[in-house]
This record gives structure tokens, sequence and C-alpha cells, in this order.
């Protein structure tokens, strides 16, 4: 049977994406605790078709997936993007990877172990050199107040959410970052217990993302970063939003509604 899909196209018409998306496959992530932690993604893989081609075979994708069956990590992640570039003859091959990672955490409310839920996300893409970020979604909650009276454990709800995307030079443990994250956080957002209600904050997505930008500057590991702060208002959101790479001497934010 011909290969319609590796003929010569002669319209030169360039494809910037072509490929799948959306499929729901099991992954392993590098656990600080525990070694490994097995949890399921949501990948997409896509590639740059050249000109000269009609198509490609989406069944590809699947094939490199299943020959990296249980090794799907941070590791492993230039050799899939290598091998969907060779095989698919493209010029530049792209990954996304969703998934969420759970890590134990003692409440100081309740002093009971809980498992709290992030999501993050990794990007690749491999032309003529590769590329790698990570993303960390860490939720934005003030300190629940002390329990005094059996029942529902009380709660203020959720102030809003970090957006952590980075460039890194060495590897980083994803607690490391969820850690760094939330000694500003939970800094910034303490409160009294015994109010009746939480006092205006004299904070604003503006200073979270300020200092979450100088602490994690200070990061050796980290080459490039984006910040992302979102506070979830009543009818409308705030964010403040501070890029930088390693060598900048000073940082952007931009605060919209």
């Amino acid at each position: 049977m011909k290969d319609i899909q590796s003929l010569r196209d002669h319209r030169r018409i360039n494809i910037k994406k072509v490929g799948v998306k959306d499929i729901s496959y099991p992954i392993t992530v590098l656990d600080r605790a525990n070694k490994v932690q097995r949890t399921v993604a949501r990948v997409n893989m896509y590639v740059n078709l050249p000109h000269q081609f009609k198509g490609t075979h989406m069944s590809r994708f699947i094939e490199i997936l299943n020959h990296f069956h249980g090794d799907i990590n941070l590791r492993s992640f230039q050799h899939i993007l290598q091998e969907t570039k060779e095989k698919l003859q493209a010029e530049a091959a792209h990954m996304e990877i969703e998934f969420p990672y759970f890590l134990r955490k003692k409440s100081s409310a309740t002093g009971t172990t809980e498992l709290a839920e992030y999501l993050c996300r990794m990007h690749g893409s491999l032309a003529e050199t590769d590329d790698l970020t990570l993303e960390i979604a860490v939720p934005i909650s003030p300190p629940a107040p002390v329990q005094t009276s059996s029942g529902l454990p009380q709660s203020l709800g959720h102030w809003g959410v970090a957006n952590i995307c980075l460039r890194f030079r060495h590897f980083i443990w994803m607690e490391e970052l969820i850690e760094m994250v939330e000694a500003v956080t939970s800094h910034d957002l303490q409160w009294s217990a015994s109010a009746a209600a939480p006092p205006e904050y004299p904070l604003s997505v503006e200073k979270i993302a300020k200092d979450l930008s100088v602490k994690l500057a200070s990061h050796p590991a980290i080459s490039w970063c984006s910040i992302t702060v979102e506070n979830l208002s009543r009818g409308f959101s705030t964010f403040a939003v501070i890029e930088w790479a390693a060598e900048d001497t000073n940082f952007n934010c931009n605060r919209t509604h």
C-alpha cells in the first residue's frame, strides 16, 4: 500500500503544529520522600511539518509513547523528543504533559496529615537545541483558625494561586519549589486566629509576586522564571506577572484586572 502521508507536497506550505492531544497516560515522577510517585498525565505531542510532506502518521506518536511506557519522566523527556523528531522527519518536536502531584502535609489547623494536590505541567521542545520548562500551580490560602470545638474544621477559603514556570540548570525537587513558594505565601497571609474576621490584608498580587521573585532568584538551579500570582475576588480577578532570567538585574511587574 502506498504511503500517502510521506509523499512529497509541491505546494510549499509549512504546517506549524500537527500531532495528537489529550492522551491519558501513566507516568512516573521523582518523589523526594518516596523516590517515585505514579500519576496519570494528559499528554500532547506535535511536530513542525516541513512543506515537502503531505502529512504525518498520527499513530507514530502513540507508538513512541508506548516505547517509553513506564519510563516517562523528567529524565526521559529529551529521548522521547529525539525519537519523535527522527521518526517523523520533523524540523522540531514538542511534548506537553499535565499531571497532578501529591504531597503529604501536616495541617496547622487540625494537626492531621493531609494529601495536598498540585497541578504540574512540563513542556519540552527539540529543534536545533532542546528546551524544557516546568510549571507548578501552588494554591494560596490564608491559614485556617485553630480548631477550638468539635465539628467540621474551619476554613477561610481560597485566596488565589501562584503559577511558577521555570527553566533550570540542574535537577530540583518539586517539593523544594513548593516549599519555597509556600514559605512566602504563608508568611504574607498570616493573621491572628483569634480575630473575629481577617483584617484588610496589607498585601497585593504585586507584593506576593515580588516576594516570590526574590525568593526563587536566590536558588542556584533556576536559570529563568515566570511568576503569575492571581487573586480570585468576587466578580473579577487581579493578577501580577514577573519574568526574569538569572542574568537580569531588574524585574518587571505588571498588574491588571
